[in-house]
């Protein structure tokens, strides 16, 4: 007996190269998932353009008609719900999200962020990788809370970097993983292997380490 198909609403700001990693996943038929919506805050995202091209529903919320961060994301909410979501992903989107959101929707909010969480929250993450003269860096996949970027570690996948290394070319290299590791992730949370319990990533009932899973 097949396992039900889990719907995911995808949040984009930009490009959607991992939506569209998502989408090719689902067409192979190794991700038992629907993506039901995807949601950008920028009207030019090509994201969206990647959605309807898959027959998907795509919207834009542009945060710049919304009069603060509250009532974004409150509309954010309503239009998830709308398209009766069972998980949410953030895929490059661009916002910081209130607390309220994040906690409306915990255990079913992932993010994919261009670092090795802890290190190098927030943004430039490429760059300040090569400014510190790290001989590594990488990717990782963790449950979203309210801390930014703090959320527990599901995946991790990591890069080297090279001396002469751009943060364009190291960027890259990233996202070759990307592409790679969230798929992968969200395979394991539409099977039901995969959940967050007290403030932890959970796999196949084993608290996994602060790393994540295989992070070697």
């Amino acid at each position: 007996m097949s396992k039900p198909v889990k719907k995911l609403c995808v949040l984009i700001s930009g490009n959607g190269s991992n939506l569209q990693a998502i989408i090719d996943e689902i067409a192979a038929k190794r991700l038992n998932a629907e993506v039901c919506g995807v949601i950008s805050n920028r009207p030019q995202a090509y994201g969206l353009e990647r959605a309807k091209a898959a027959g998907i529903p795509a919207v834009c919320l542009d945060h710049t008609q919304y009069d603060d961060r509250d009532t974004y994301d409150k509309a954010l909410k309503l239009q998830i719900d709308e398209f009766g979501a069972e998980g949410v992903v953030l895929a490059g989107f661009m916002r910081i999200l209130t607390p309220e959101f994040v906690n409306s929707f915990s255990g079913k909010l992932m993010n994919i962020h261009p670092s090795l969480l802890p290190k190098y929250k927030g943004l430039n993450t490429h760059q300040r990788a090569i400014d510190n003269g790290d001989s590594e860096h990488g990717v990782s996949v963790h449950f979203v809370t309210p801390e930014l970027d703090g959320g527990p570690v599901i995946i991790q996948s990591r890069v080297p970097v090279f001396e002469d290394d751009t943060p364009s070319e190291l960027a890259e290299r990233v996202q070759e993983q990307e592409r790679r590791i969230y798929p992968l992730v969200l395979s394991w949370y539409c099977d039901g292997r995969l959940v967050m319990r007290n403030n932890k990533a959970v796999l196949d009932e084993h608290e996994l380490p602060e790393s994540g899973y295989a992070s070697d």
